[in-house]
């Protein structure tokens, strides 16, 4: 499955990526071959990802969400997408 994907790292950070096939880049992650980055911060936990029909549209979505606040992050994983345009604006203040 082609997907936009976040993983909470074990320091409580955030990661975003995305991959062409989820199942195979998660077995990368949790094995800590998956990036530099969450390779130094095991273990990591799937906590958000987004089906997509096309590669460029979930890169599209990863280069978005890297560029959002943590507060946005976190409503995104949540599930509070009605707060997503209210925190955004909160960026600009």
């Amino acid at each position: 499955m082609i997907a936009a994907y976040m993983l909470r790292c074990s320091d409580g950070s955030y990661y975003v990526g995305s991959a062409r096939d989820l199942d195979h880049r998660m077995m990368q992650h949790y094995s800590g071959r998956g990036a530099q980055y969450t390779s130094t911060r095991m273990p990591v936990e799937l906590v958000w990802f987004e089906p997509f029909d096309r590669v460029d549209e979930a890169y599209a979505r990863e280069k978005q969400v890297q560029r959002w606040s943590r507060a946005k992050r976190e409503a995104l994983i949540s599930g509070r997408i009605s707060d997503l345009s209210a925190l955004a604006k909160k960026d600009f203040t």
